[in-house]
């Protein structure tokens, strides 16, 4: 019986996961107006890629990219970092 609720948990949980909207890139991404023109041929898919910009308020943040089996980007992150004194 525990096997089964656990199974249930997960399930649920990666459902969740994969339900997660996308992210729209911003003036800055690596991704925005389309795909960059260069393929990523080295890079494995799978791979994570971060990206540093100003956000659309002028703070500084970071993008997280994964790069998908056709060697396009996909957008999964954007943090804002923290200035430090």
């Amino acid at each position: 019986m525990r096997h089964v609720i656990l199974a249930a948990a997960l399930a649920t949980g990666l459902a969740a996961c994969t339900a997660m909207p996308e992210l729209e890139p911003i003036r800055g991404s690596i991704t925005y107006g389309g795909q960059p023109s260069t393929k990523l041929t080295k890079a494995p898919a799978g791979s994570v890629l971060h990206h540093r910009l100003d956000d659309e308020y002028g703070h500084a943040a970071e993008e997280t990219y994964v790069v998908q089996p056709d060697r396009s980007l996909r957008l999964v992150r954007r943090t804002r970092l923290v200035d430090r004194p």
